[in-house]
């Protein structure tokens, strides 16, 4: 679930940059043509502007929409695991203690090389 939230995500981060790479060539095409035709192409720009802008702004409420039910899983699937794991660890503290310890030596590895 989480991997295809971060694969739909790349995706709208590529389509974001498409349409920048798109505006910045439209932008300079428009430098090159005479000066009326320049006002009739800068309403057209500004209207894919705003379009664009748009389009961003749902962009960043799909993020947000997503990540606050992403957060919402893992904290349901945590308050439902947690009797469980208490019960575990208190019936192997050793085992408990060692994983706790394998689990931080890789996100401590991962954080360094971040």
């Amino acid at each position: 679930m989480i991997a295809r939230r971060k694969q739909n995500g790349r995706k709208l981060d590529t389509r974001i940059e498409a349409l920048r790479a798109d505006l910045d060539s439209l932008q300079t095409d428009i430098k090159a043509l005479p000066p009326d035709a320049q006002s009739a192409a800068n309403e057209k720009i500004n209207v894919a502007i705003h379009r664009a802008e748009g389009v961003a702004e749902r962009a960043l409420r799909l993020a947000e929409d997503t990540a606050t039910q992403a957060y919402g899983d893992v904290e349901h699937w945590a308050s439902e695991n947690l009797d469980s794991a208490r019960g575990r660890v208190r019936e192997q503290p050793l085992a408990a203690v060692l994983v706790s310890l394998g689990l931080g030596a890789v996100l401590g590895a991962i954080i360094q090389r971040i």
